[in-house]
């Protein structure tokens, strides 16, 4: 494996992380960073399977754009569903120095 296939699984795994968060409606419990994780360490998984089936430099170069994205957006979608949505009458916890609301 040398750097362009690396830098093409990060690319990869960013690109399909965040579509996976637009695609997805409404809000969701999984954050940001975590779909962005998975998607990034899916595509490197995917860098590797197609490194170790791979026997030669025959092959068409999309195979691993392919292989790459799929386990990408397997990942992310496993992630969103897997989190679900957050508790309907649950509120966010405050942030840190945020004045809080009082109810009228």
């Amino acid at each position: 494996m040398n750097g362009s296939t690396l830098v093409g699984a990060l690319v990869v795994g960013l690109a399909v992380g965040a579509v996976g968060r637009l695609v997805v409606p409404g809000r969701t419990a999984a954050p940001v960073w975590l779909t962005l994780a998975l998607g990034v360490a899916a595509a490197l998984l995917g860098a590797i399977v197609v490194g170790l089936v791979d026997t030669g430099p025959g092959g068409p170069a999309v195979w691993p754009l392919v292989v790459q994205s799929g386990f990408a957006a397997v990942a992310v979608v496993l992630a969103v569903l897997a989190a679900g949505r957050p508790a309907a009458g649950k509120e966010p916890p405050p942030r840190p120095g945020a004045r809080r609301k009082e109810g009228l």
